[in-house]
């Protein structure tokens, strides 16, 4: 009996045709597991740090003034990191009706257009974020609180989170444009 529940989880993103194109999907699959891993001791390392904050504060009474920006900061870094794994899925919010109706071809056409306009902004984002992110490492910026963390960290996550990215949409892009056999 069916509730609703039951979801099939997908073994891998699709492989494309081209093998120059497999072989670099296959290093972004690598590097964005890899991530994922790395973000989920993240979240809950951060919801650790946040309990502690919560616990010391109450029962303790003792100030932390390094927790907010600490958590802050991996939230950023999982949020910025995950992205292209979430990508890799085509996991982003989409609106789905237009794909049932549309026909296959003109789907597809829509697709490709999303992508070029995805890896457009996502590119500009990247770029960006790296130009904040040597501003602040030149300029030796800090956060204003008294615990004063560099601010090149969280931008460094930003953009390396944007540039895989942007790599993962490139990559979809370029599987479109060489794949020999059409998706369903």
């Amino acid at each position: 009996m069916s509730h609703g529940f039951e979801i099939e989880i997908p073994k891998g993103p699709p492989q494309p045709d081209n093998p120059f194109v497999a072989r670099l999907a296959k290093v972004l699959e690598w590097i964005n597991k890899a991530i994922v891993r790395i973000s989920m001791f993240a979240m809950l390392l951060t919801a650790f740090i946040l309990t502690y904050s919560v616990v010391t504060r109450y029962l303790f009474k003792i100030p932390t003034d390094w927790q907010d920006e600490a958590s802050v900061f991996m939230l950023i870094g999982v949020t910025f990191f995950s992205a292209a794994y979430v990508q890799s899925y085509r996991g982003h919010i989409g609106i789905e009706v237009l794909s049932s109706i549309l026909p296959p071809a003109v789907n597809r056409f829509r697709l490709l257009l999303v992508d070029i306009t995805s890896a457009t902004f996502c590119l500009f984002f990247s770029w960006k974020s790296w130009t904040l992110f040597h501003e602040a490492w030149v300029d030796g910026q800090t956060t204003s609180s008294t615990f004063a963390p560099p601010l090149w960290i969280p931008y460094a996550m930003m953009a390396t989170g944007m540039t895989l990215l942007s790599l993962q949409i490139l990559v979809q892009i370029l599987a479109a444009a060489t794949n020999k056999r059409r998706p369903a």
